[in-house]
């Protein structure tokens, strides 16, 4: 699905942009935070490495095994692209370490922290004009 939207698209996502992530409270609204984002576009997969105590991540479990819908989103100028699927938490070491090797390449090297984890989506939806 994303090895569809050409070159353009491929770069934007791997230049170092600050991102955000939305998903949604138990009320319906929504819940926007700033993160660093990283896209494998050959499998659809964007990944947000972050803390597991965190509220997105908290957001996420209580939506059951399945997932929560979540979006994430880049901007540069006129340039924008929003990455829409479910979010579920991954937490066993290769995966968290396959996260934090990508966000290396894409942002720097992240800070230890053991209480890791990864928020990984599977994309559905791509827009924006890039």
């Amino acid at each position: 699905m994303l090895s569809s939207k050409g070159e353009d698209f491929r770069a934007f996502w791997t230049e170092r942009h600050l991102c955000t992530l939305t998903t949604i409270r138990p009320d319906g609204t929504p819940h926007v935070v700033p993160v660093g984002v990283t896209l494998d576009v050959a499998t659809a997969t964007a990944r947000v490495i972050t803390s597991r105590r965190s509220h997105k991540v908290r957001q996420i479990l209580a939506a059951g095994d399945g997932g929560a819908p979540a979006a994430v989103c880049q901007v540069d100028g006129r340039r924008w692209s929003t990455l829409e699927g479910r979010a579920v938490v991954r937490q066993e070491p290769e995966v968290v370490r396959d996260a934090e090797r990508r966000y290396a390449e894409r942002y720097r090297t992240p800070r230890p922290n053991p209480d890791r984890v990864v928020i990984e989506i599977a994309v559905t939806r791509a827009l924006g004009t890039v």
